[in-house]
């Protein structure tokens, strides 16, 4: 055939529209129904059953077959507009980072209630299991998950392919987002996440500065878990307070008071707020209490002043005022302090 009469036809619709004629419309193209199925689709589905021989389709089947009938099921509510799927919680493993300290039953049960009420506002973020096909790992929502489990209920979730940094990263920043980690449950993160990932990753997860984040580690490190764990996530206690108690625990018997104060009996049934301010005041030494000694002339001139507490004895003189006394007191105190030298030299011989 020539390559006129290849362009002929194409020639002749274009001829006629140029003179006003018309050109019945091509019929719009068929969407292969596969083509709308990303998530059950292989990328071999995807390309339209025209181009792939009937074999490769078939394989392309068997592998979809393969995916299992839950995500068959995940798939469906994908198909059906939701972009928030329901999960198992039985098939949802914690977070391989900590960023939360036990939740008190209180609080588990007022969780618990709100979604048997409401049900479940807002989803939580899990990626499909790094090492086990057919789970998944939570980034964030722990909590909603065990209320879930609780109530017999799936848990509302959305499902992510996540590398461990972006993990981290979302796990914090939605914490930041949602503002209940308090400041310890922040820096006890902030230690775990840098065993093993870069400072910028934390700073990242937790919306912090680089010198924010030194403290956090400081707070961390100072203060024994032992310590940390009894007093509980305290809400209500700001930074201030916890970089307060991480640096009186710098000294080692300040560590052995505290020890102390959590171990009283009715230390647990303070709330954890209260706890933290009973271990602090623990470590507070009272407030040294002095006497005070005013010596004055028969005629009422100042000579001195004489302060004691336990911890020290002062004399202050105003030499201006009582030049004579104040050598006088030099004077007898080198003689003192060498009377005192001979009777422990006595004490001594004896």
């Amino acid at each position: 055939m020539s390559r006129k009469g290849i362009l002929g036809p194409v020639a002749a619709d274009a001829a006629r529209a140029g003179q006003g004629g018309t050109t019945t419309p091509a019929e719009p193209p068929r969407i292969d129904p596969l083509r709308t199925r990303p998530l059950m689709g292989s990328r071999d589905l995807m390309q339209g059953r025209t181009a792939q021989p009937v074999g490769a389709i078939s394989a392309s089947l068997s592998a979809l077959d393969e995916r299992g009938k839950n995500a068959e099921k995940i798939e469906k509510q994908l198909a059906a507009g939701k972009s928030v799927v329901e999960l198992d919680t039985a098939l949802i493993e914690p977070s391989f980072v900590t960023d939360r300290m036990p939740l008190t039953e209180e609080a588990l049960t007022d969780l618990v209630q709100a979604i048997r009420e409401n049900g479940q506002l807002s989803p939580i973020l899990v990626r499909p299991h790094p090492e086990k096909p057919g789970a998944y790992q939570t980034a964030y929502g722990h909590r909603r998950i065990r209320a879930s489990s609780i109530l017999g209920i799936p848990v509302r979730a959305i499902v992510r392919e996540l590398s461990d940094e972006e993990m981290v990263i979302a796990q914090g920043q939605e914490n930041h987002a949602r503002k209940d980690l308090s400041y310890i449950e922040k820096a006890r993160f902030a230690a775990r996440l840098d065993a093993r990932f870069r400072r910028e990753t934390i700073m990242q997860a937790l919306s912090v500065y680089k010198s924010d984040l030194s403290n956090m580690l400081a707070v961390a490190r100072r203060i024994p878990n032992v310590i940390s764990d009894a007093i509980g996530a305290a809400p209500k206690t700001g930074r201030r307070g916890w970089m307060e108690l991480a640096e009186l625990l710098k000294e080692t018997k300040l560590i052995e008071a505290a020890e102390a104060a959590i171990s009283v009996p009715d230390f647990r049934e303070l709330d954890s707020d209260e706890r933290f301010r009973r271990v602090l005041a623990a470590l507070k030494r009272a407030p040294v209490k002095s006497s005070t000694e005013a010596w004055t002339e028969a005629d009422g001139r100042k000579l001195g002043k004489l302060v004691a507490n336990d911890e020290r004895l002062t004399l202050t003189v105003d030499r201006k005022q009582s030049p004579e006394f104040a050598e006088f007191i030099l004077t007898e105190l080198r003689g003192l302090y060498a009377e005192r030298e001979k009777r422990r030299a006595g004490g001594n011989a004896s």
